[in-house]
């Protein structure tokens, strides 16, 4: 039997297939996020199973995650993306003992028990800076794309300090920089170094190592060195940072039904 997990983030849907015997991931994949996201995750899901050569019918269990997933109508079940998030960190990193998540819309920090369960979290999902949100709007702001913005950033001499933690007046204090012959590679520095020191904000005192940073800014280059920067310890990019969610919610799945993950 087959076991699925589709996380409907934000910005994306994810989805995951585990076989039920070997629990090794048989099928997997993304599309964007929309107005009928429901339709969306069920058009992803036989998709992913039709490239594979499976069908619907094999899935005992589909677990839904993320923003959207009580809207996910083929799931069996919801869980929280914190749990997913967890429980799929710990089995691709599994010495991991805190977990950085940063997608489109939240960010959130996550601290594992030995076994991945999760010991307790913080999330920012008031406000848009610490947030992928936050580079895309630098990103439209510098007419650049997006996943340029690591090797701006990687020449920058001297990034730019940024003071607003607001995304809005941080647009406005972009402008103000350009204008004042800062370059673009420096401001996106800056930003950055702002991204992550929003995130680290709510890690406080004790931070636990190894750190597996997740999600969509993940894939970012040089997010990750900002990132443990401002936290001053080392951070490591999960594998498939924009899948751990969907994999947590399909290894959940198959837990349900006594499969050992």
């Amino acid at each position: 039997m087959l076991y699925a997990g589709i996380d409907a983030g934000s910005r994306a849907i994810k989805v995951v297939v585990l076989d039920g015997a070997t629990l090794a991931v048989v099928a997997s994949g993304m599309t964007d996020q929309g107005v009928a996201q429901d339709t969306l995750a069920g058009r992803l899901l036989d998709r992913v199973l039709g490239e594979a050569g499976l069908g619907r019918k094999r899935v005992a269990r589909i677990v839904a995650t993320g923003y959207g997933r009580a809207s996910v109508s083929a799931a069996d079940t919801t869980i929280t993306e914190i749990t997913c998030h967890a429980c799929g960190v710990h089995r691709e990193l599994p010495e991991a003992a805190t977990v950085i998540d940063i997608g489109g819309q939240d960010s959130k920090l996550i601290r594992l028990n030995r076994d991945g369960t999760v010991r307790d979290f913080a999330m920012n999902d008031r406000c848009a800076a610490g947030t992928g949100r936050f580079l895309e709007v630098v990103a439209r702001r510098l007419e650049a794309d997006l996943g340029d913005l690591g090797r701006m950033a990687a020449r920058s001499t001297a990034p730019v300090p940024i003071s607003s933690t607001c995304v809005v007046f941080a647009e406005t204090e972009i402008i103000g920089l350009l204008a004042a012959g800062r370059t673009p590679d420096d401001i996106v520095a800056g930003i950055q170094r702002a991204v992550a020191t929003r995130v680290a904000s709510m890690a406080g005192r004790n931070l636990a190592e190894p750190i597996a940073f997740t999600g969509g800014v993940a894939l970012l280059p040089g997010m990750d060195r900002a990132l443990a920067f401002a936290l001053g310890h080392a951070v490591t990019v999960a594998p498939n940072p924009q899948m751990t969610g969907a994999l947590g919610a399909a290894i959940l799945a198959a837990r349900m039904d006594g499969e050992q993950a």
